[in-house]
C-alpha cells in the first residue's frame, strides 16, 4: 500500500515554543528522527514533510535553535496564549502546503518534548485504517523527578493516559481539524477544548499504539495550568 492509496500526501508537525533553548535542540533531534522512520517505511516514504516551529515571544536562544535547522519553517508571534500559537502554527502550515485537507496530517508537540521514533509513522498506520484523530500519551522526563514521583507515576499512567489529551501528542487530519473550528485561542487546555469539539462531530478517533511522548516535568509552566501544575498538584 502506497502513501497515495491511503489519502495522506503530506504531513505538518507543529511545535509551539516559548523560551525553550535548554529543551527545543532535543526536541528537534526527536522530531528528526521520526522523519528519519517516515523516509524508511514503503508505505510513507513518499510522503512530504513539513516541520514548523512557532516562537512566542521567545525572548531567549530559541530562535537561533530553530532557524539552525534545515527544513524548519520558523514564525514569530507575540500571542502568550498557547491556544493562540497552536492555531497559527496550523494555518501557517495549512497555507505552505498544497494538497487538499483531507489528504493533509498535522502531527502537534511541544518544544519541550521528545517524539519516539515511530510518532509519525504510528500516526500515520492509524490515519491508513480510517482514524481521522490520534491520541497520545505523555511520559514525564525522569531527569526532572525523583524516585518516588517516577514510581507514583508508573503506577496511575494507564488510568491517566485513559483520561487526558495531550496537545504534545496529538494528531488530527486536517479537513476534519477544520471542520472542528480549530484550535481557540485558550492560555489553558486549548488541546482537550478542540477533542471535545471532535467527539462531537464525525471524527474517528484512535488511541496511539507507539510509544509516549516524554516531556519536561518541571513543576514551573508556561501557562496557569497545564502539564507543569498537573505535576505540581499530583507529584
Amino acid at each position: 500500500m502506497s502513501a497515495r492509496a491511503t489519502g495522506i500526501r503530506s504531513v505538518a508537525v507543529v511545535v509551539p515554543v516559548r523560551n525553550e533553548e535548554a529543551l527545543l535542540g532535543a526536541s528537534l533531534d526527536a522530531i528528526d528522527a521520526a522523519i528519519d522512520e517516515v523516509r524508511r517505511s514503503p508505505t510513507w516514504r513518499s510522503v512530504e514533510i513539513v516541520v514548523v516551529v512557532v516562537l512566542d515571544d521567545c525572548t531567549d536562544g530559541s530562535a537561533s535553535i530553530a532557524r539552525e535547522r534545515e527544513g524548519v519553517v520558523v514564525v514569530e508571534v507575540s500571542f502568550r496564549c498557547v491556544g493562540a500559537v497552536r492555531a497559527h502554527g496550523t494555518a501557517h502550515a495549512l497555507g505552505a502546503t498544497r494538497v487538499h485537507p483531507a489528504a493533509l496530517w498535522l502531527a502537534h508537540t511541544d518544544g519541550d518534548s521528545r517524539v519516539p521514533r515511530e510518532w509519525i509513522t504510528s500516526q500515520l498506520d492509524h490515519a491508513a485504517t480510517g482514524a481521522t484523530v490520534v491520541l497520545g500519551s505523555i511520559r514525564p522526563d525522569p531527569a526532572d523527578l525523583t524516585p518516588a514521583q517516577v514510581h507514583t507515576w508508573q503506577l496511575r499512567a494507564e488510568s491517566d493516559d485513559a483520561l487526558h489529551v495531550h496537545g504534545a501528542n496529538l494528531g488530527v487530519r486536517a479537513d476534519v481539524y477544520l471542520e472542528a473550528g480549530g484550535f481557540h485561542a485558550l492560555a489553558e487546555h486549548e488541546d482537550a477544548d478542540l477533542v471535545d469539539r471532535l467527539r462531537c462531530g464525525d471524527a474517528r478517533i484512535a488511541r496511539a499504539a507507539g510509544g509516549p511522548v516524554v516531556t519536561s516535568a518541571r513543576t514551573s509552566g508556561r501557562t496557569p495550568g497545564g502539564f507543569a501544575a498537573y505535576v505540581r498538584e499530583n507529584y
